[in-house]
């Protein structure tokens, strides 16, 4: 068996000691964080932009931009210096929804929910200050079929009741310590235009135990969202139904969409193994659509 070195015993103990930042490679680091910076709002940067974003020299970015843009990370935006989002990502991105538990178990969940209703319906997660479309069931009702979402969509966190749900567990100081400026983007009246009302938005819907948007974010679309948890109890991802005009319709109809989308939300989880606690809002629902 080969003899260990007082050096190598010295560089192991600095390496327990300093955790894994020691083991950060630099240029990888760099290239994800290149890579994090586009988005639907913003789907073409170029070098100079992402330099100064990164705070690396304008060479260094780059020959970061050419590397991603060899494995197909990146591709040039008509043969310009400007670069967008490759095919290579959209791959790995469906690799990952397809990996996501919640997805095997939520598909079925979502095409009953869409019989059940005749609406599109979707599972979210939570990005950062972006929400994810994971898993879709597209409606077949030619009067709701209008509004088509693909999977892979974000839409702004703090500016829509299914961020204000999947925000649920986030506390004041942890919503500041995510939106660190003073103002919040806007997008229609409706949205949070600070981070204490945005905190009141989420505990609404966390008292609720759902989220209910009537052409808040978009003309002409209202949605009703609902959290779904793990075995620990927290928000993992969020089941929501689409409905295609302003306004849902009566309060009957309201209260049956609802406690139908609470109690997706609620099957799903259980697939899961979780049991929720009895003072869960969105269990409270859902049992009601179960009485009745």
């Amino acid at each position: 068996m080969a003899t260990r070195s007082k050096q190598e015993d010295t560089l192991d103990a600095a390496d327990d000691a300093s955790g894994a930042s020691t083991y950060l490679v630099p240029g990888l680091e760099r290239g994800l964080r290149i890579l994090a910076e586009f988005s639907a709002r913003e789907p073409v940067l170029g070098a100079p932009e992402l330099s100064r974003r990164i705070g690396i020299p304008r060479t260094t970015t780059f020959g970061l931009l050419q590397t991603l843009e060899s494995l197909g990370f990146l591709e040039r935006v008509n043969g310009d210096r400007n670069f967008r989002l490759g095919v290579a990502l959209l791959r790995l991105g469906f690799e990952y929804v397809n990996s996501l538990e919640l997805t095997d178990f939520g598909t079925p969940i979502l095409e009953r929910l869409r019989y059940a209703t005749g609406l599109s319906t979707h599972l979210l997660i939570r990005d950062q200050r972006d929400v994810v479309f994971v898993a879709k069931a597209q409606s077949i009702e030619p009067m709701f079929s209008s509004v088509k979402v693909h999977v892979g969509t974000r839409l702004p966190a703090h500016a829509t009741v299914h961020g204000h749900v999947l925000m649920g567990d986030l506390t004041l100081a942890q919503l500041h310590a995510l939106y660190p400026e003073t103002k919040l983007e806007q997008f229609t009246e409706h949205t949070p235009a600070t981070v204490d009302e945005l905190y009141e938005c989420v505990r609404k819907c966390t008292a609720l135990g759902y989220g209910l948007s009537e052409a808040s974010f978009e003309r002409g679309i209202s949605v009703v969202t609902a959290p779904v948890r793990d075995r620990e109890g927290a928000i993992v991802a969020a089941v929501t139904a689409t409905v295609p005009r302003s306004d849902i319709g009566a309060d009957t109809e309201k209260t049956q969409l609802v406690e139908t989308i609470c109690a997706a939300a609620i099957e799903l989880p259980m697939r899961l193994n979780y049991r929720p606690s009895p003072d869960d809002p969105t269990a409270v629902i859902a049992s009601n659509k179960g009485s009745a």
